[in-house]
């Protein structure tokens, strides 16, 4: 978002009074999730609202980019799913994935 509104990491990261290390961290996930009330700050600094905010706070509440799975206690077929899903993650394509996110929203 920042990118496609042009915004330098630098003017930005002045507005949010953040270092700009840190918000190129947070864009390349190095960084856990922002705050909720970083995340407001974005908000308000490129002026979203409604559908918008909504989205931007859902994505953000997403973006961890280290995720621990806890499989105790479920069946031995949850324990495979998500030990191949860590092993496969990063080499399926995109319609792999966006197929395997519709799957999960219903």
């Amino acid at each position: 978002m920042r990118r496609a509104r042009g915004v330098s990491l630098g003017a930005m990261a002045e507005a949010m009074q953040v270092s700009a290390a840190y918000l190129s961290a947070l864009e390349h996930g190095h960084r856990g999730r922002p705050s909720a009330g970083l995340a407001h700050q974005i908000n308000e600094f490129f002026g979203l609202i409604w559908d918008e905010a909504d989205e931007f706070a859902r994505l953000a509440q997403l973006s961890h980019p280290r995720v621990t799975i806890d499989t105790a206690g479920l069946n031995p077929e949850a324990t495979e799913l998500a030990n191949r899903l860590s092993e496969r993650i990063a080499d399926l394509p995109p319609e792999t994935l966006a197929t395997m996110l519709r799957l999960l929203d219903d």
